[in-house]
């Protein structure tokens, strides 16, 4: 490599202001908009639930059948997406037969006759088609 060559290089200019100085055009200064103290807001006004849906009525006794149908399907085995043969997924099984035993004892108290016969026989069920379905091969 030549002299020549190497002074063909980068040249690096120090284009910042300096501080002896004066600056080419002074920014001008505005004053900082005055704050306006925010809206008051109201308290959220509690909402009743609705009467009823469009598919009818929300209940415990929806909620305790729609689990317990999904528990019931996981014990019998569901056909896989290609077809196959039906499989049982007894970890899923039992993940929702706790959560039916979780809400029978955190609603113990406040549920009504209809609700507590009808918990009680879905869990009750699914126990025993569990305990089956885990003595039975496949």
């Amino acid at each position: 490599m030549s002299d020549s060559e190497a002074d063909q290089g980068f040249r690096v200019r120090d284009r910042r202001g300096r501080a002896d100085e004066p600056a080419s055009s002074p920014r001008p200064v505005t004053p900082p908009e005055p704050m306006t103290p925010p809206e008051p807001v109201s308290p959220p006004q509690p909402v009743s639930p609705p009467e009823s849906t469009a598919g009818g009525a929300r209940s415990l006794v929806g909620l305790f059948i729609m689990l317990g149908s999904v528990a019931a399907a996981a014990l019998e085995g569901m056909p896989d997406s290609g077809g196959g043969q039906a499989k049982r997924d007894l970890r899923q099984a039992a993940e929702l037969i706790d959560v039916l035993v979780l809400l029978r004892e955190k609603t113990e108290g406040r549920r009504t006759p209809e609700e507590t016969k009808v918990l009680h026989e879905v869990v009750y069920g699914l126990q025993l088609r569990y305990v089956e379905a885990t003595r039975r091969p496949g």
